[in-house]
Order: C-alpha cells, then sequence, then structure tokens
C-alpha cells in the first residue's frame, strides 16, 4: 500500500540546503532508517519543489500508524531527529496542532 503525505520547510534557501544535506545518503541517522525498515515501511521516498515536500511511503500489510508512532515516541533517537528536523520544517496551514507530515488523499489514479 502507497501513502502520500505533504509537508513544508521553512521558505529560506540556507535551512531547505542544510536539511537536504541531513536527507543525503550519508546524513541519515542509521537509528533513524532502522525504525523506519522495522515498522514496515518497504520504501521511503521525500520529493521538494520551493519549500513543499511530498514524502511517499510504500508499506506492508503489517504496518500500522498507530504502532509506528508509539514506537517513535519511546525511541529517544527518533525523537532527537524529529526535534532536529523541526528546525527546518513548518506545519502547513490546515495541519491539526501538533500534526507535521500531513496524509495527502488520493483523488486520481490511471489504471
Amino acid at each position: 500500500m502507497r501513502h502520500c503525505f505533504a509537508l513544508d520547510l521553512k521558505d529560506d534557501p540556507v535551512l531547505i540546503a542544510e536539511y537536504e544535506r541531513w536527507h543525503a545518503p550519508s546524513g541519515v541517522w542509521p537509528e533513524i532508517l532502522e525504525s523506519i525498515k522495522s515498522a514496515g515501511i518497504l520504501a521511503l521516498d521525500i520529493y521538494r519543489t520551493g519549500n513543499r515536500l511530498l514524502m511517499v511511503m510504500e508499506v506492508n500489510e503489517d504496518f500500522s500508524f498507530e504502532k509506528k508512532s508509539i514506537a517513535d515516541t519511546v525511541n529517544p533517537r527518533v525523537q532527537a531527529w524529529e526535534e532536529l528536523m523541526w528546525q527546518f520544517q513548518q506545519p502547513l496551514p490546515w495541519a491539526n496542532e501538533g500534526e507535521k507530515w500531513v496524509l495527502m488523499d488520493k483523488i486520481f489514479e490511471l489504471k
């Protein structure tokens, strides 16, 4: 199954460049990659245009947003990563309080 999310970065070229450096192959902490994989996320891609991000996640049949959220809450390394990333990110105007990545609704599919 595929899920797509959106989030904005702060509209600052210096911060955007630093955010991209953190997401280079050697920039993401190994513990973060492990937490993603162990949750049942098979593939995860992030795209950027301007300061808008699109994240595409492919998950296995055992994946659960609730389980992932609970695991992240008790993982100090994930919490440290999220705090670090929040320096570069800002919520979408329509995001709920405390919501970062907003799940997008699929409105079209070509078959």
